[in-house]
């Protein structure tokens, strides 16, 4: 009894001696991979919000009062310059303008009589049988006839525009929107608007650039705000459409505004796009991206390294002691995987890209170079 009660003594000893011999030894460090901040020239870029604007739009209205006579365009058509969009009863002008004719012919008329009067009073006063003031009387005479002939003239051009205004014509060339009147409908200058009208081609895209934004972009370019307009140094603009594709054209500075507004501390500036497939629509909110003319160097990380919480963006970054350090950064812009940072972080220093669930501030690692096999 005594022997077997020794040997389970000495069996409770060794696991004993074995476990805390197992807990005195530390577990190895965790294996992470990890990559090192680069520097790489940028063309650096700008995103804006910027919103379509027609070249020309405008609402057209008639011009002279009557009935619709003929609707010669449908809903949301595309016109020429010149086009008959809608006709309005004639009848009316064009008797007014006959009558205004009609009024011309008798006052031409008058002004050969009151001409030939005048001619025979200054015949007979040469023969000393008229007096001075039987030609003066002819003279006036004739003065007022061609007053007559121009107020007639005027008359008939009024009548004629009268007439002309009938026709309701296409401004410039673009789409038409959803006409408001029909046959029949009597309209007039106080009626509603007949349709619109927008150009579609090309069109522009206003936005806005902050005093410090446009400040850069004159210093980079060496221009001035009146030679950035047109100018060879210009950056150039691109669109982002709302579905997220990019324009396949490239737009052109074609206004900035003279001067900042108080209110949003922004300047105005207006690019034109050629819109050959009428991708930009009058009134549409677009993203506006502005590439600088020259590289700037820039320093990047992988954008797996990045992580957030309340405080921003931070990586856990490997130091010389193979420890980890948990280090806040200011993130700019994403170029395909790699992410611009702009501080909290020098060239060369090692960001963990991968297993950064197993490690936590403090602790050491076992950290491998991304791209470098892992030995099993």
């Amino acid at each position: 009894m005594v022997t077997l009660l020794t040997r389970h003594i000495a069996v409770w000893a060794c696991l004993a001696t074995l476990g805390s011999t197992a807990l005195a030894q530390d577990p190895p460090a965790p294996k992470v991979t990890v990559a090192a901040a680069y520097t790489e020239e940028l063309i650096d870029e700008v995103l804006f919000i910027g919103r379509g604007e027609a070249v020309d739009k405008a609402d057209l209205v008639a011009r002279v009062s009557g009935f619709v006579d003929e609707v010669l365009v449908k809903d949301g058509q595309f016109v020429q310059r010149g086009d008959v969009l809608f006709r309005i009863e004639p009848d009316i002008y064009e008797a007014t303008l006959a009558a205004r004719e009609a009024d011309l012919g008798q006052a031409n008329a008058n002004l050969d009589l009151a001409e030939l009067e005048l001619v025979r009073k200054e015949e007979l006063l040469e023969r000393d049988v008229g007096t001075e003031a039987e030609r003066d009387i002819a003279f006036a005479n004739n003065q007022v006839a061609q007053a007559q002939v121009k107020i007639a003239e005027s008359a008939v051009r009024m009548a004629q525009l009268d007439v002309d205004y009938t026709e309701v014509l296409a401004p410039f060339t673009g789409r038409i929107g959803r006409v408001g009147v029909s046959v029949g409908e009597l309209v007039g200058p106080t009626t509603e608007p007949l349709v619109n009208i927008v150009r579609v081609s090309p069109i522009y895209v206003e936005f806005s650039l902050t005093e410090r934004q446009f400040v850069n972009v004159l210093e980079q370019t060496g221009a001035t705000q009146n030679e950035l307009v047109g100018s060879a140094t210009t950056p150039d603009v691109y669109v982002i459409l709302p579905n997220g594709d990019e324009l396949p054209e490239k737009g052109r500075v074609v206004f900035v505004d003279n001067r900042v507004d108080p209110t949003t501390a922004t300047i105005t500036v207006r690019a034109e796009f050629p819109n050959e497939r009428e991708l930009i629509i009058d009134g549409s909110f677009v993203t506006v991206r502005i590439e600088e003319t020259e590289p700037t160097e820039a320093l990047l990380i992988p954008q797996a390294a990045v992580q957030r919480d309340q405080r921003g963006d931070f990586v856990l970054v490997v130091g010389q002691q193979q420890t980890v350090e948990q280090r806040y950064i200011t993130s700019g812009r994403q170029v395909e995987t790699a992410v611009v940072v702009e501080d909290g972080l020098r060239e060369g220093e090692t960001v963990i890209v991968e297993g950064l669930q197993r490690v936590r501030p403090g602790v050491p690692v076992d950290s491998v170079l991304a791209g470098t096999p892992v030995e099993e």
